[in-house]
């Protein structure tokens, strides 16, 4: 079958190809996002392969529907960069990759959350210029802190697990309550009480339209003074302006994120050499306690295998008739 995969990185194109030996699909690269100037890419093409930042609008979908494509395959677990609903009416299948290593995101989730608090990426810039002071870089114990999960699906029971070990006490909110996290410990609680007693706050929910700036001005505040914000989901969790005033003010003591909202235009491209025009994200740069990494939390070679794997597995099934229901996408999920 042939498909065009759009947003291909190196390490896409290693790792789709070495997954496509058997299954012989033809592949064609796409280095650039998926938009009204690139769409015409998947001409001749069955299915159209989208990463975290190509968005299947509805205008985009449509168009891609009228070339002939059948099936929209994300190298993602997260939808929401796609018009489910659209792609239901168009008649096109949505498959995903929806576990490909909660390991990889959990395990960078707790890596900004111990490089901010004892101030790692600041004591490794001085001692590279051979100041060996130790001012400024105090950190606290994780043993006996409250870390507060807001999302406890496969990424968020890891996390849990993990801070476990560390001696952590855990709140967590979710519609859904994990029992075995319950029997090890954790306490499910409202948002409201995990706001107000979380020394550490950490997201591992999806976006969706109840989710959308989850973290607002007037959750921030209801969050204890020098909290600490971790975000390894998606960008738009946040209110990255309402998080820069807290930041200012003091409230929000640390922020990690893996993610921006805006990242779009920003993430997985080499912009060394230019200016950003993004004054928001910009800003979230000048704060010492703010740390960004650039959309990486997935980014190990088993999550890479894994999403090569199922990607490829899912364009066969296609091709076979064969859906695995776990993998796909409908407006049902979003009910």
């Amino acid at each position: 079958m042939r498909v065009t995969v759009f947003s291909t990185h190196l390490f896409d194109r290693t790792s789709l190809q070495a997954a496509n030996t058997v299954a012989n699909h033809e592949l064609i690269f796409c280095e650039h996002r998926l938009s009204e100037e690139t769409v015409s890419a998947a001409a001749g093409s069955l299915a159209a392969c989208l990463f975290a930042n190509d968005t299947g609008s509805k205008a985009l979908l449509t168009r891609l529907s009228s070339m002939g494509i059948r099936l929209i395959a994300l190298r993602t677990a997260g939808f929401n960069h796609v018009d489910i609903e659209t792609a239901d009416q168009l008649g096109l299948t949505v498959l995903r990759v929806p576990a490909y290593s909660p390991y990889a995101v959990a395990e960078h989730a707790i890596t900004l959350m111990l490089t901010l608090n004892r101030k790692v990426h600041r004591a490794f810039n001085r001692v590279r210029e051979q100041n060996f002071s130790l001012d400024g870089l105090l950190g606290f114990d994780m043993h006996g802190r409250t870390v507060g999960i807001v999302g406890t699906g496969k990424i968020g029971s890891v996390v849990a697990k993990i801070l476990l070990g560390f001696g952590c006490k855990i709140l967590a909110h979710d519609c859904v309550i994990n029992s075995e996290l319950v029997q090890s410990g954790v306490n499910y609680v409202e948002l409201e009480e995990l706001y107000k007693n979380s020394d550490i706050i950490t997201l591992h929910c999806p976006l969706t339209p109840e989710t959308y700036h989850l973290i607002d001005r007037v959750a921030l505040k209801r969050m204890r003074p020098g909290v600490m914000l971790i975000n390894t989901g998606r960008g738009a969790l946040i209110d990255a302006k309402a998080a820069i005033l807290s930041l200012k003010s003091g409230q929000l003591g640390y922020l990690g994120l893996d993610v921006y909202e805006e990242e779009g235009d920003i993430f997985f491209r080499d912009l060394s050499e230019k200016v950003l025009e993004d004054d928001v994200f910009v800003r979230l740069q000048t704060f010492p306690n703010v740390l960004i990494t650039a959309h990486q939390a997935f980014f190990t070679k088993d999550a890479l295998k894994n999403i090569a794997d199922t990607t490829i597995a899912n364009l066969s099934d296609f091709e076979q008739g064969k859906i695995n229901s776990d993998n796909l996408v409908t407006s049902k999920l979003l009910a």
